[in-house]
């Protein structure tokens, strides 16, 4: 399967057109068909990581060369001419083009050497020529490590249980099959995206994912604010896609003229194209991540979207659209690592961005009345870490948090689902919710259970993913860099993020109900996917669990997640770059649980009328008045956007424009024309018929005349005309003598 992932996408393009052509004349109207399909491919997905963790990498028994075809990178095609081998031999020649920085001479050592952290790192790498212009090949392809692998199975696991849980929750919507289709090609999009071997495939996954999710967020288009929203998530990343496309040319251009990932990260990491040249890239690219995944300034959209059906904001937020930034970042690291000089830094834009991100995110959180809108701000806010986790060369703590976060977050949206499907298709917290957990045990244990994960409870998914992103920031033992601001901005993030789940989980399960008629639990249609999840958000974790927790753990137990996921070689930073790993720290993992309980326990205690100085705080401090109407308008980006910007555009710079229109351009060209009229006129009068007719008559007279005078000699006598003849062979003869004795 490692060879053959394409099928993935292509059993999912597949299952569209079939749900699109076929699905109303088929059982369930088609979500059967996508059901199957995702289904399938989540079970291969199972194959190729089994396949992916067990396989024999020593030198003896595979060659990075046998892995990587030589037309799909040009760095394995030059060690394999300089080595005199042919592609597949299995000598190992091929090992040196993947060999860790500053080792490019000896190949990789066998993992019993080396370290099982080299065991899964030689890409499968497969591609076929796309097109040609010029001497530039462009292909298409499939680039497969542990990275790839472990998105494969994310995205197919939450897509399977989206689907199943789409099942109940649309169940008699008007457009069912058009629904299903679009999922099959929203998951057939994303997974083309992670397993692309090309920037330019990357960019053709990237606008996919988009325009799937432009089409299901407006699904429900007859309403106006779902047809904004759907805009306004489509307009805000093509802001954002100018520098995906900026960046991918200027990668192009100083790499050597190529689109392969393989060859501009090895490129970027030996230190082939310079460093103006990366931190430019890496610039144009971060405003790619900003739009796509949400980061502040450019994540406005991304609340908007929960106008889509619920079960589509869970596969957004936990597995498909948000995600495809943070992972551009991580498929393109060396980029991003040494452009933004992130070994042995205290600061750059990517860590910045991040850490603002988390903070002012999940201070939104808590004016939310909303409660997807809750978990939107929260999704913004996760993404800021992740992001920050990169920037500070925390590569293997952002790839496990966005691998827990999937879990814990789809388990959390599906959950608000539930409780919409209980209280008549409102997501209102405050006024239509509250005292479920008695009629709704399921869902209420579920999101529970979730929401301590997301807020990072020990020993729950959350926990170990959050501190092994603080750890990496540096800011309290050593990791690649020291990023004290980041280490603080995220306890707070962390703090926020306890606080505004316990208000959630308070207004929707606590206290008396609210809303109107009688809720209920949901079928197991929705509550089965429920119990997947939450159960994930408590396990997944412990893939990943350090070397040392208080005491030794065995190899078999610990770093399990590091050594399957995070590439080895020439293509990603080794030591030689300055990439290091953060060791768990203990006082730092009990800071930031002791962060999150004490955040919970406030909040609270606000709620059960226990913390009764911060009732009316608003009322009574003119700086709390001021911060919650900041954060009630949305920091006044919207504003910002809506009213100053595109209000100017269509207001005074329209009527400006009109102006301009009217007075300049149209009384120029009227102004141009009524000059050409009169002097076509002065012309036709003075000149064409005055001077060219007058011409033409008088030559026309002349001839005339001439003619007639002429048509008088010709009177037929023979005398006459030997006179002629005489006299003008006369002059003629004068003329002559004359010149001749001048």
């Amino acid at each position: 399967m490692l060879d053959k992932v394409w099928l993935l996408p292509a059993i999912m393009v597949a299952s569209f057109a079939l749900i699109l052509f076929f699905g109303k004349r088929t059982p369930g109207k088609g979500h059967a068909i996508g059901i199957a399909a995702v289904g399938i491919c989540f079970a291969l997905s199972l194959v190729t990581a089994g396949e992916w963790v067990t396989r024999d990498t020593s030198p003896n028994e595979v060659a990075a060369l046998s892995d990587v075809n030589p037309a799909c990178s040009a760095a394995v095609a030059e060690v394999d001419g300089a080595q005199g081998t042919a592609a597949g031999s299995g000598d190992g020649a091929g090992e040196q083009a993947l060999a860790p920085a500053g080792e490019v001479a000896a190949p990789l050592a066998p993992a019993s050497e080396a370290g099982e952290a080299e065991g899964f790192t030689r890409p499968v790498v497969n591609c076929v020529t796309w097109f040609q212009s010029g001497d530039t090949t462009v292909t298409v392809g499939t680039q497969v490590d542990g990275l790839v692998v472990m998105m494969l199975v994310v995205v197919t696991l939450i897509s399977l249980l989206v689907y199943i849980f789409s099942t109940e929750y649309v169940a008699g919507d008007r457009r069912y099959t058009h629904y299903f289709a679009f999922l099959s090609l929203f998951t057939a999009s994303m997974l083309f995206f992670v397993m692309s071997q090309s920037t330019i495939q990357m960019i053709v996954g990237w606008e996919l994912v988009g325009m799937c999710s432009f089409a299901l967020i407006g699904h429900w288009w007859e309403e106006q604010p779902n047809s904004d929203a759907a805009l306004k998530a489509f307009l805000t990343n093509r802001v954002g896609d100018i520098g995906l496309l900026v960046g991918v040319t200027v990668l192009f251009w100083v790499s050597g003229k190529t689109f392969s990932i393989m060859d501009i990260n090895i490129a970027a990491n030996d230190g082939s194209i310079s460093k103006t040249a990366l931190t430019v890239a890496s610039l144009a690219l971060l405003a790619a991540v900003m739009s796509k995944s949400g980061q502040f300034i450019l994540h406005t959209w991304l609340p908007d979207a929960m106008a889509g059906p619920t079960p589509v904001s869970a596969l957004i937020h936990a597995a498909t659209m948000v995600v495809a930034g943070i992972y551009m970042v991580a498929r393109l690291y060396p980029v991003f690592f040494e452009g933004l000089s992130i070994a042995g830094g205290s600061f750059n834009m990517l860590a910045l961005v991040g850490s603002v991100t988390a903070v002012l995110g999940a201070l939104l959180g808590f004016v939310q009345k909303d409660i997807k809108k809750v978990l939107a701000y929260s999704t913004i806010s996760q993404l800021g870490f992740m992001v920050a986790a990169l920037g500070v060369g925390a590569w293997t703590a952002a790839m496990f948090h966005l691998f827990t976060h999937a879990f814990f977050k789809a388990s959390l949206f599906l959950g608000a689902g539930s409780l919409s499907h209980a209280c008549h298709h409102s997501f209102d917290m405050v006024d239509d919710m509250g005292g479920l957990r008695k009629v709704m045990p399921k869902t209420f244990w579920t999101f529970v259970i979730s929401a301590a994960s997301l807020a990072g409870i020990f020993p729950l998914a959350g926990f170990w993913s959050k501190d092994e992103i603080l750890a990496g920031t540096g800011g309290m033992n050593a990791g690649v860099g020291s990023y004290y601001f980041v280490l603080v901005a995220l306890l707070i993030g962390a703090f926020c993020t306890a606080g505004y789940m316990t208000r959630a989980v308070w207004y929707a399960f606590f206290g008396d109900y609210r809303g109107h008629g009688q809720p209920h639990e949901s079928g197991a249609r929705i509550t089965v996917p429920l119990f997947v999840l939450a159960g994930l958000a408590v396990v997944a974790g412990f893939v990943n669990l350090p070397e040392k927790f208080f005491v030794e753990l065995p190899s078999w137990l610990s770093l399990r997640f590091e050594r399957a996921v995070e590439p080895v070689g020439a293509y990603f930073p080794g030591p030689a770059n300055g990439f290091t790993h953060a060791a768990f720290n203990p006082l730092l993992a009990g800071i930031s649980l002791i962060v999150a309980l004490v955040s919970a326990a406030l909040v609270w205690s606000f709620y059960t009328g226990k913390l009764t100085v911060l009732e009316g705080l608003a009322s009574r401090n003119k700086l709390a008045r001021v911060g919650k109407t900041i954060l009630v308008n949305k920091y006044y980006l919207d504003w910002l956007y809506t009213d100053v910007i595109v209000g100017f555009v269509k207001g005074p710079l329209a009527r400006a424009a009109y102006w301009a229109n009217q007075k300049v351009l149209d009384r120029t060209v009227d102004g141009v024309g009524a000059g050409a009229t009169k002097v076509g006129e002065f012309v036709y009068a003075r000149i064409d018929q005055g001077v060219v007719d007058g011409a033409v008559r008088g030559a026309g007279m002349a001839a005339s005349g001439t003619g007639a005078g002429l048509s008088k000699m010709q009177s037929g006598k023979v005398q006459q005309y030997g006179v002629l003849l005489f006299a003008g062979t006369a002059i003629l003869t004068g003329i002559f003598v004359a010149v001749l004795t001048a």
